[in-house]
């Protein structure tokens, strides 16, 4: 046998004396669990930091720092409290950029009454707080998925994407330069390309740019984004000039779905080690639309044409596993709400949070006040403890499964009764009402198979259960997720000003 057969089979049985070589780590993996479209992520110094899209919940742009790309702390948001005063909703796909020691975010928003425009806020540290310098472009169809890039000459431009779907039209993506303080556009817009490929579908968006070798490189999504018939996916153009002529690659999409993630698309690339990076969303597809789109890490290389590849085209994450490390356990300790805790736009509820206990101010609108947690499985069961005998008159206090505020689930106890509360497109029905005697403390639970059936049940004593009497034992809830987000478990309370329901904890486990 020569050496070298000898050596490879020593190496094969795990001889002595030989040590294999080192295994190259896999960063392939869900890294923003939960409902976190369309990820960014950038590198200042040596802290990564990524955001994502919060839609119509609050606080505005979580902010995340990670030192290896695959550990993340959430840290901030780019808007905690206060909203722009110019925007009303629909709060989409942040971009980070870093210059001269101050961060920008480049972000979308619903001007109020109006269209979707680009804006611009910026901070002298990319963890805030941030100063809102308004609008940068706001087309009639609407403009989406800004995202700032220099060109070659070190001009910087924002690429974005006009919102023809919106109204039946094409999709161009745009170019135009911003000024010197990064704050406005100037000179002309350059059109760069459209949906002309028939893969793309009725839209092409999610422009995310990178310099490589003296190409410039868009990674770009297409086709419908969201919700159960999504069929979204991840294409790349190139051109060696950012106003073009851009090409298309001949085997886009680079990457598309698999048997445990669909519809991948909407990303930024990063860099670690000399090793290349897609931080995108997708959703699980054993949980999908309930959970939402979540952020995952997909490692690319470049091949022998100077274009990127993923493995068999496609995530090769591991959907997640040991779902009981995403389990809630709050028992409201120290003396603020974690941060995250999220609530509709435009609605941050009064809380206070003292000797182990949630103070939530009441409201009288249909659901009443929300405090919600993101889920992280389709099938899991949640909990509070309410001090039911201080609940005011007329003043509910609850836990509820919500998609929005017009969508919901919830089991509510108030006026000695417990109720079941079902809102679909704002029409609120009392499913179940049942009466309680007098105790001091009621514990409210809710149980959740596959996202679409729905049982709730309490407790007088936190050992014994009670389920509520339902049709069929389980309540239908495949309505509750919006098209473009998964399902909240929230704390509620509904009644007067000035009203006050009292929480002791909460508690989500999660289940495969």
């Amino acid at each position: 046998m020569s050496f070298e057969l000898e050596m490879a089979a020593r190496l094969a049985a795990g001889a002595p004396g030989v040590s294999p070589a080192p295994s190259r780590v896999s960063y392939d993996h869900v890294v923003l669990p939960g409902d976190f479209p369309d990820p960014t992520v950038t590198k200042i110094g040596d802290t990564y930091w990524a955001s994502a899209t919060s839609a119509e919940w609050g606080a505005v742009f979580p902010i995340f720092t990670s030192k290896n790309l695959l550990d993340w702390e959430l840290v901030s948001h780019v808007f905690p409290e206060k909203l722009p005063d110019w925007a009303g909703s629909n709060f989409w796909a942040p971009e980070f950029y870093y210059e001269n020691g101050r961060t920008y975010m480049y972000y979308t928003a619903r001007k109020k009454g109006g269209m979707l425009c680009v804006a611009v806020a910026s901070a002298d540290h990319p963890a805030g707080p941030y100063t809102d310098h308004g609008i940068l472009v706001g087309q009639e169809a609407g403009s989406i998925d800004g995202f700032a890039m220099p060109d070659e000459h070190g001009d910087l431009y924002l690429i974005w994407k006009e919102d023809g779907n919106s109204c039946h039209q094409d999709t161009p993506i745009w170019a135009q330069r911003l000024n010197d303080e990064r704050t406005a556009l100037i000179g002309e817009a350059t059109e760069l390309f459209g949906n002309d490929v028939k893969w793309e579908g009725p839209l092409v968006e999610g422009s995310a740019l990178v310099r490589h070798n003296g190409w410039f490189y868009m990674f770009y999504a297409g086709n419908s984004c969201c919700g159960k018939g999504c069929n979204y996916a991840t294409g790349v153009a190139r051109s060696r000039n950012l106003l073009g002529p851009w090409e298309k690659h001949e085997q886009n999409p680079i990457l598309d779905r698999n048997t445990t993630w669909k519809c991948p698309g909407h990303g930024t690339v990063t860099e670690l080690d000399g090793r290349w990076f897609l931080l995108h969303h997708a959703y699980a597809a054993e949980s999908h639309e309930f959970v939402g789109r979540q952020g995952l890490l997909s490692e690319f290389t470049w091949n022998a044409d100077e274009w990127p590849e993923f493995v068999n085209r496609s995530p090769q994450a591991p959907a997640l596993a040991n779902m009981a490390r995403f389990n809630v356990a709050d028992e409201f300790g120290g003396d603020r709400l974690g941060l995250e805790w999220q609530w509709p736009i435009g609605q941050q509820p009064a809380t206070a949070v003292r000797h182990g206990q949630l103070h939530l101010a009441a409201h009288d609108s249909r659901l009443g006040a929300l405090l919600a947690r993101r889920t992280h499985a389709a099938t899991y069961k949640a909990a509070t403890t309410i001090d039911f005998a201080k609940l005011p008159i007329d003043t509910f206090a609850g836990l509820a499964a919500v998609g929005d505020p017009y969508n919901a689930l919830a089991l509510m106890a108030g006026n000695g009764q417990l109720q079941i509360w079902h809102l679909k497109s704002g029409k609120q029905q009392c499913l179940v009402t049942i009466f309680i005697d007098a105790c001091p403390t009621l514990t409210l639970r809710l149980e959740v198979w596959g996202g679409q059936r729905y049982r709730f049940a309490y407790s007088t004593d936190g050992a014994t259960w009670q389920p509520l009497p339902t049709e069929n034992f389980t309540l239908n809830g495949t309505y509750l997720p919006p098209w473009d987000r998964g399902v909240r478990v929230a704390l509620v309370a509904q009644g007067a000003a000035g009203s006050t329901a009292t929480f002791n904890n909460f508690i989500i486990r999660n289940q495969r």
